[in-house]
């Protein structure tokens, strides 16, 4: 990847296959008032920064395809050079990011997927974008069942909180901890996964319903913010704190609050400014007469309490 952006950069100094002015990106993101889509938009507004491009961020309130599609459709009608995207639902996004294609506009997705997220294969109904650059969340899921399962001594019952099915991310996230309880930790009960709909307070109550089933409840894996946060207030609520082990996904302000008062006892951050950028990067590249690979993974950070505070650690909190 560090050799495809050097040509890019060098291409934005020397000219391109396309003049600068003509090159318009538009950054979709699941949500605008995230804080990992927030960073993700400084990591792009970096990228256009270095190219003396324009990416610009529109999106929905709510992280929602029916919420979702309309904006797309207004994007599309402005008929921008390419759309960096990161889709609310694997395959209710194909046919308006089909008809983006047919237009001539280029499509690359960032954070989640559609179809199966193979691009470029000649396989399945959404293989057309060029490029998908994510974090691997599956082995994302299986860290926070190694941080888990360790933490409980192998025992113990469990369960994911999550927003709902269809959602790649999430669904690779509960995929590989499900995946690493079972190699690694047979003597631990995963219990049935909740589906908040992406509402704290719904995942608050579900741990409290939960917990009133299987009073023995050991550790909740937070497949996303809001699934995290209302885990680890649902804890509180029902003054287990020490006593149920909270593994969030992602790394908020709000998150790394809950991880100095205990609440929650590990977060696995992601990069989203590095894959806003590499988003714009590959469109660029794309858009200027280079190949570029279907698939570009961006890693993860552990923060812990013991960590958080750590200057290589803290600058992977993600903005408000």
């Amino acid at each position: 990847m560090k050799k495809l952006i050097a040509a890019i950069l060098s291409l934005s100094m020397y000219g391109s296959v396309q003049a600068q002015d003509d090159i318009s990106i538009v950054l979709v993101p699941g949500l605008t008032t995230d804080a990992f889509y927030i960073t993700m938009n400084k990591g792009a507004q970096a990228a256009a920064e270095a190219l003396g491009i324009k990416v610009d961020f529109q999106g929905a309130e709510d992280f929602n395809p029916t919420l979702q599609i309309p904006v797309l459709d207004a994007v599309i009608a402005r008929q921008p050079s390419a759309i960096v995207i990161a889709p609310t639902d694997t395959t209710q996004l194909i046919e308006p990011l089909r008809r983006a294609t047919e237009q001539g506009i280029a499509v690359v997705t960032v954070d989640t997927f559609i179809d199966d997220g193979a691009y470029q294969n000649g396989a399945g109904d959404g293989d057309f974008p060029m490029s998908y650059i994510a974090s691997d969340n599956v082995a994302g899921g299986r860290m926070a069942a190694a941080a888990m399962g360790e933490a409980l001594g192998g025992k113990g019952a469990v369960y994911v909180s999550n927003v709902r099915p269809g959602i790649s991310t999430t669904d690779q996230r509960e995929e590989g901890f499900k995946l690493e309880m079972q190699e690694r930790f047979p003597d631990i009960s995963v219990l049935d996964t909740q589906y908040n709909e992406n509402d704290a307070s719904t995942a608050a109550s579900q741990l409290q319903a939960v917990l009133a089933r299987e009073p023995n409840l050991a550790g909740v894996f937070g497949a996303n913010l809001f699934s995290a946060l209302g885990a680890a207030n649902g804890v509180d609520s029902a003054d287990k704190l020490g006593d149920i082990t909270v593994i969030a996904f992602d790394a908020p302000q709000s998150i790394v609050d809950q991880l100095k008062t205990g609440l929650v006892d590990m977060a696995i951050a992601q990069h989203p400014a590095e894959i806003g950028y590499y988003g714009v990067m590959t469109a660029y590249a794309h858009l200027t007469g280079q190949s570029v690979p279907p698939l570009i993974g961006t890693g993860f950070t552990v923060i812990t309490a013991d960590n958080v505070d750590e200057p290589e650690v803290a600058r992977f909190i993600y903005s408000d």
